[in-house]
């Protein structure tokens, strides 16, 4: 999706005459347009127009604050292979979050999650998750493509307490949960790399897990976003024996989950080159 698109859906949003969807509406629009005119202008001149002095970055190979932020615009803008492409982005409250791909980072484009925090009419702090792009999994699916249109927008509360008991129970207790009260057992499409569509197709990829010796387990679920239709929840724990970030996005209809993204990245190890913020 083209962001010029994306700016103008944003600014139509943001006329809507409900105030509990404004202030996210606002934020939406005003992060597409910091990375507009910022990163994909390769303008570092800009990047005080948009971003705080005292900025909180989580990406581990960036450090702190205004002047590290004008050095990635000015890294991208001398690579001049950077693009990037927005495919989902959901507002709440002054979280906004891009689900994107990337290229110019390296030989291999990244497919990724980007959060920002607004504060005072500035991002005050990102948090991200990257990986290498992957081929198309079991049923053709890629982790980009897609449903996108964010609708149901009075149902945000509700979707997120379903993602976030699913995940609670499920993946961080190990409850014996009946999944088709979570999950939609007819309709579910699977975009991570690895799994096909449906329940079957998860419980093979589990199955194949526990065979060969390794668990997944989520530790602590450190945020849920949601928009309508669409929860993204960031969490931590483990993959074997590998500490594991887990940016899960989520689709539902109906109050159930009917579409799966994620990005699953390896934790910062202690020697990262910045993590004065963590990677949470």
């Amino acid at each position: 999706m083209q962001l010029k698109t994306l700016l103008a859906s944003a600014a139509i949003v943001a006329t809507l005459p409900f105030a509990a969807f404004a202030d996210s509406a606002a934020n939406k629009a005003f992060v597409l347009e910091a990375l507009e005119n910022t990163l994909l202008a390769g303008d570092v001149a800009a990047v005080e127009r948009y971003f705080a002095a005292d900025l909180i970055q989580h990406n581990p190979m960036f450090a702190n604050g205004l002047e590290a932020q004008k050095g990635v615009v000015g890294f991208l803008a001398g690579s001049g292979d950077f693009k990037a492409e927005y495919f989902r982005v959901i507002a709440d409250d002054d979280l906004v979050a891009v689900h994107a791909r990337y290229e110019g980072f390296g030989p291999t484009p990244v497919i990724g999650f980007d959060v920002f925090r607004v504060e005072d009419g500035k991002i005050a702090e990102h948090w991200d998750n990257l990986i290498d792009e992957q081929p198309v999994n079991p049923s053709g699916r890629s982790q980009i493509d897609g449903a996108t249109e964010i609708k149901d927008r009075e149902l945000t509360a509700q979707n997120k307490a379903k993602v976030e008991d699913f995940l609670t129970r499920a993946l961080i207790n190990h409850e014996q949960v009946d999944f088709t009260q979570y999950i939609n057992p007819t309709n579910y499409l699977q975009h991570n790399p690895q799994v096909a569509d449906g329940l079957d197709g998860f419980g093979a990829f589990m199955a194949e897990m526990a065979k060969q010796g390794i668990s997944m387990d989520y530790t602590e679920i450190h945020e849920v976003i949601g928009e309508g239709n669409f929860v993204l929840a960031l969490s931590e724990g483990t993959l074997g024996e590998d500490a594991m970030a887990f940016y899960d996005l989520f689709r539902l209809e109906d109050g159930l989950i009917v579409e799966h993204w994620d990005v699953i990245a390896p934790m910062p190890g202690p020697d990262a080159a910045h993590n004065e913020a963590g990677k949470f």
